[in-house]
């Protein structure tokens, strides 16, 4: 379980979500077709020096880059590359920041120009998922309460909730206990108290739920190669509420 955070590290993790949404600003910005993944990872890195912070994700357990671009099928963990992004994909960007010690973590998904109504809809229910999923956040609900709010808005829509990949704490570590699973039954788990901060993420698939990971050991695709949305936002549980630090 995470330990409670007083609010002196509330106020650092604050600066840290201000300056994660800075940067997060500043990529979604370069997205467009023609662009290579490389050029945006390089902006995301350029922007949160200018900070005088952290990628949090730059060497983390191998990982190679600053910045997670997933195309299309791939669900997390896509690596950038030469690769350039095309008119009807679309790229979920996941990005970690540490600053004084203090990690944030945030994810969204975007169209690269005009996109099928499939994956607009796609992309606009993973993003509802993850208000569904902020909104349970609180004092006295359990952990699975998120989870299954998830779950049950992502079904209803004819969509898929990925089982491998999970949310998770964070603070004074870029992951922390507990998972946060986006499945599950209610009324589960431990009970939210205030103080917690949670990094909450929904990864929705248009197809089945299955995954699996490709031969660079890192990037998790949708095993029937459907695409796949991912958003995230780093939420403090507190006395008024949840609140979105990463915004």
């Amino acid at each position: 379980m995470i330990p409670l955070k007083p609010e002196k590290d509330l106020e650092v993790l604050r600066q840290s979500g201000h300056i994660l949404a800075r940067v997060m600003k500043k990529i979604q910005s370069c997205v467009r077709p023609g662009i290579t993944t490389a050029e945006i990872d390089a902006e995301a890195e350029n922007a949160v020096l200018i900070e005088k912070a952290l990628p949090a994700f730059k060497g983390y357990r191998g990982f190679p880059s600053s910045v997670c671009t997933s195309i299309n099928e791939e669900i997390v963990h896509g690596i950038p590359s030469e690769r350039k992004l095309l008119e009807g994909d679309i790229i979920s960007l996941d990005f970690g920041v540490n600053y004084s010690g203090f990690f944030t973590d945030a994810a969204i998904t975007l169209p690269v120009g005009k996109i099928s109504p499939e994956k607009k809809k796609l992309i606009e229910v993973a993003r509802k998922a993850l208000a569904i999923g902020v909104k349970q956040a609180k004092a006295g609900n359990r952990l699975s309460d998120i989870s299954y709010s998830i779950q049950n808005f992502v079904e209803s829509n004819g969509f898929s909730v990925v089982r491998q990949f999970v949310g998770h704490g964070i603070g004074r570590a870029l992951h922390e206990d507990p998972e946060i699973p986006n499945f599950g039954r209610p009324n589960l788990g431990p009970v939210l108290e205030n103080g917690m901060v949670l990094a909450i993420e929904p990864m929705i698939n248009m197809g089945g739920w299955e995954s699996e990971i490709t031969e660079n050991g890192w990037t998790a695709v949708t095993k029937d190669g459907l695409a796949s949305a991912h958003f995230e936002h780093t939420v403090a549980i507190t006395q008024k509420g949840p609140e979105v630090l990463t915004i």
